[in-house]
């Protein structure tokens, strides 16, 4: 993955897609069609789990075509897929987020898929928080391939253990076990100074101070009173108190830093979501034992969500049952299996067995159809499912200013925050 998520290189996934490539083509291509998708999987586990999904259009005569760009997590992909469907030439699919589903919807951009949906249960299989960021007016125009939490805290259990410590539940309980591994001689906090990766811990700070119901207010209404509240204020200042415990070697470090120092026992906790399970796993370490998996403080009863999606671009009619196919195989559940076994994720078929899955995941998915239930599962800010990119980087900008500027006020980052998230 290039950001995270946004996740390494392209290169990788684009040898192992260009080193099939010669076999897809030589069936020939006139009963079937061209699948190009826009996507950024280029991690080693990743690619092969893309590499599934290239075999099932494979066997049914389609020809794959990769449509990848160096570090693609950002904006130079939405860039070069905008001008392409300006152009008159859209990729077949393109794995973007919840907001800008609705966005390319709205324009006119994308294909209904309703059939597949419909022949395949789809709302039946799909929580509708879920299948509602699927669809436009309705109509299914995208298919969800996982589900990723974003709201996890990890622990070395080894850590916690030497301070003799429990989990914290609440943020006074998490500030008092980061006090003492900083006495105890730990870095307390492993941070990264990614901006979607301190957006996806101030998101869940506000849920841990503010509740459900508040981040609904002020990150999926934009509600002005809830964005320049006390309840804003105090998850600012809670905020801003992570600063201390993150040390100084965090600054400037990527997140697949930030998991090594927590995995190699420089570190305490980890504040992100379960992509950092793949790092983890790599140094050897098992999520659930050596690494402790708990929602991040406050927010035990919700789960923030990060869904990967591949949406579809309107396409000539001869690709149009490629594109079918391609939305089909995307909920199969055996890719579905494969998929999120590399990807770290969980699932986002209701009925898929989890017998292969790590504690962690299993403890997700729990959790996931639980929140379902009482309905807390919450649209990720900081992986634009609850708001387009634009707005998100108007509301970072603040909060980035806030963390590094010890000047600002909570009450004036507060205001300021009201004031950029309703700017056209």
């Amino acid at each position: 993955m290039t950001r995270r998520p946004a996740w390494r290189s392209a290169l990788l996934l684009s040898a192992l897609l260009a080193a099939l490539l010669p076999a897809a083509s030589s069936m020939g291509a006139a009963s079937g069609g061209e699948v190009e998708v826009l996507h950024f999987w280029t991690s080693g586990s990743e690619a092969g789990a893309v590499a599934e999904l290239k075999s099932s259009l494979h066997r049914k005569g389609h020809v794959w075509k990769n449509f990848t760009v160096a570090n693609g997590g950002g904006g130079l992909a939405m860039v070069m897929l905008a001008s392409r469907v300006n152009s008159g030439n859209p990729p077949t699919a393109a794995q973007i987020k919840g907001a800008a589903i609705q966005e390319w919807a709205h324009r006119g951009g994308l294909s209904s898929i309703d059939d597949v949906a419909r022949a395949d249960h789809w709302n039946a299989l799909l929580p509708h928080s879920v299948s509602e960021t699927m669809q436009h007016n309705g109509r299914y125009v995208a298919a969800p391939l996982n589900v990723h939490r974003v709201n996890w805290l990890w622990i070395d259990a080894a850590a916690l253990k030497k301070v003799n410590a429990r989990p914290p539940t609440s943020w006074d309980e998490f500030f008092a076990v980061a006090e003492a591994m900083k006495k105890a001689g730990i870095i307390p906090v492993a941070h990264s100074s990614q901006s979607w990766l301190d957006m996806g811990t101030f998101e869940s700070v506000a849920i841990g101070v503010g509740g459900a119901e508040f981040y609904q207010r002020a990150f999926v209404q934009l509600d002005a009173g809830a964005l320049a509240g006390p309840q804003m204020v105090k998850t600012l200042n809670t905020y801003r108190r992570l600063k201390q415990y993150s040390g100084s070697q965090s600054s400037g470090q990527d997140w697949v830093a930030s998991t090594a120092m927590l995995t190699h026992g420089k570190a305490g906790m980890l504040l992100m979501g379960d992509w950092a399970k793949a790092e983890m796993q790599a140094a050897g370490k098992r999520p659930g034992s050596d690494i402790l998996c708990v929602a991040m403080p406050g927010t035990a009863q919700t789960f923030v969500f990060d869904i990967d999606a591949l949406a579809m671009f309107q396409v000539n009619d001869k690709n149009k049952q490629a594109q079918r196919d391609l939305a089909h195989a995307v909920m199969d559940k055996d890719f579905q299996l494969a998929f999120n076994l590399a990807k770290g994720s969980i699932p986002v078929r209701q009925d898929v067995s989890l017998e292969r899955f790590d504690d962690c995941a299993r403890r997700a998915s729990a959790d996931f159809k639980a929140s379902a239930k009482r309905g807390t599962l919450l649209p990720s800010l900081a992986h634009g499912m609850a708001q387009p990119a634009h707005t998100v980087a108007r509301m970072w900008d603040v909060i980035n200013q806030f963390w590094s500027n010890e000047r600002m006020s909570a009450d004036d980052a507060a205001a300021r925050l009201a004031a950029v998230a309703r700017q056209p």
